[in-house]
Parts: C-alpha cells; structure tokens; sequence
C-alpha cells in the first residue's frame, strides 16, 4: 500500500526512539494507533453513509418507475410486451368482448338480486332467467 520496505520502518523506528525517547515510546506508539483506529472507524461510517446515499437514490428511481406504471402505462407496457407489433390486438373485436362481459355481469347482478331477496324459489329463478333472455334480446 505504501510501499515502504524494511529498511524504511528501521530508520523510522530509530528516530521514533531518539525524538521520544525509550521510555515515553510505547504510550506514543498506543496514542498513534487509538488515531489510526478512530480514522479506520470515520472511514468506515463514513463509506456506510455513502452507501445509504446511493441505496436511496435506487429506491427513488424504482418508486418513480413505480409511479409512471401506476399513471396508465402499464397498460401500454404490458401490451408492447405481448403483442409488440400489435398484430394480435388488430384480429380481437374488443366490442364483442366488453359486450360479453357486460351481459355476465348483468346476468349475475340480477341473480344477485334474486338471491339477496330471500330463499330461491322457481318463481324467482324463472325471473332472472327471463330478465337474462329480454336482456339478450336488447343487444
């Protein structure tokens, strides 16, 4: 890392002992590495705060991809990743199946009725059966 040899630490270590002196030298050496240490553990926070930083700014990206999907174009999505030349969707008369879906829908409200109004007796599925029939003939 930074590329000191041994000879470089044996000069080193020869002037720490002359400058502090024999006896102070083991409390500076404890004193350098309590800094190196709190240094090591800045660092480390501060790499974690940086990390946070970055974690959110993908949490913002995904939750506005979220709410561009959740505007309508999901459906365009979903439909470019099914029928990307839309040649699929151009063959299906979707008029006949919202048409279809309708009837359902009405053919099990009506029922619904029925069946909220009390006990099934024939008379009442007779009803619902007729309403179903006029219904169909409308359409």
């Amino acid at each position: 890392m930074f590329d000191i040899g041994w000879q470089e630490l044996f000069i080193v270590a020869i002037l720490a002992l002359i400058v502090v002196g024999p006896k102070d030298l083991p409390r500076a050496i404890r004193n350098i590495m309590g800094l190196v240490r709190k240094a090591r553990i800045m660092a480390r926070d501060f790499q974690v705060g940086i990390d946070d930083v970055v974690r959110e700014a993908d949490l913002d990206d995904i939750k506005n991809d979220i709410e561009k999907l959740s505007d309508g174009e999901i459906d365009k999505q979903i439909k470019s990743a099914f029928d990307p030349r839309g040649d699929l969707t151009s063959n299906i008369d979707f008029t006949e199946i919202e048409e279809e879906l309708n009837d359902t829908l009405n053919e099990n409200l009506s029922v619904g009725d029925a069946i909220s109004q009390g006990p099934l007796s024939s008379d009442v599925i007779e009803e619902a059966k007729a309403s179903k029939v006029k219904s169909d003939k409308e359409h």
